[in-house]
């Protein structure tokens, strides 16, 4: 399957990034950015994961490519939640390091909110880490604004 290609054709950080709908088939190509959100733990790992996502038929993995290079990355799940309706959660939101500051992250989510609004969700939702504020930042720019928090159990 190839993927769905939205060439930059307006003026931004760059006129030669491109926004892709991502499938099991370019894992190699995605995993080692994603790999830089977590790097503790080892590429394959990353990988298996990743592979794993994709066999769910509710997750999306979109892409920014620059020059055919992978420069962001995020994984979204489509759910339904009783306050907000079809949602768009994004995941794993990750801009290489060397291009953030720069435009690229707000380019990208400009992009998966237009395929969130096409898909007809309604809102989108996401979790960030609390020590990375620079991401807070970014989201608080982006409209986001703080619903509650994220708890999790290991079983």
């Amino acid at each position: 399957m190839t993927p769905k290609t939205h060439p930059n054709r307006e003026a931004g950080p760059s006129k030669d990034l491109e926004f892709r709908i991502m499938t099991a088939a370019d894992l190699d190509t995605i995993a080692p950015l994603a790999n830089k959100l977590h790097p503790h733990l080892d590429l394959a790992t990353v990988r298996a994961s990743m592979a794993e996502m994709f066999e769910f038929p509710t997750y999306h993995c979109f892409c920014l490519f620059q020059a055919g290079r992978p420069i962001a990355l995020s994984n979204g799940w489509i759910t339904v939640r009783i306050y907000s309706g079809k949602q768009l959660e994004v995941d794993n939101v990750v801009v290489d390091p060397d291009l953030r500051s720069q435009g690229v992250g707000k380019f990208f989510f400009a992009h998966i909110q237009e395929w969130a609004h096409k898909n007809g969700c309604h809102t989108i939702e996401l979790n960030t880490f609390v020590q990375n504020s620079k991401s807070h930042k970014f989201y608080f720019n982006e409209g986001y604004k703080i619903l509650g928090f994220h708890f999790q159990k290991i079983l």
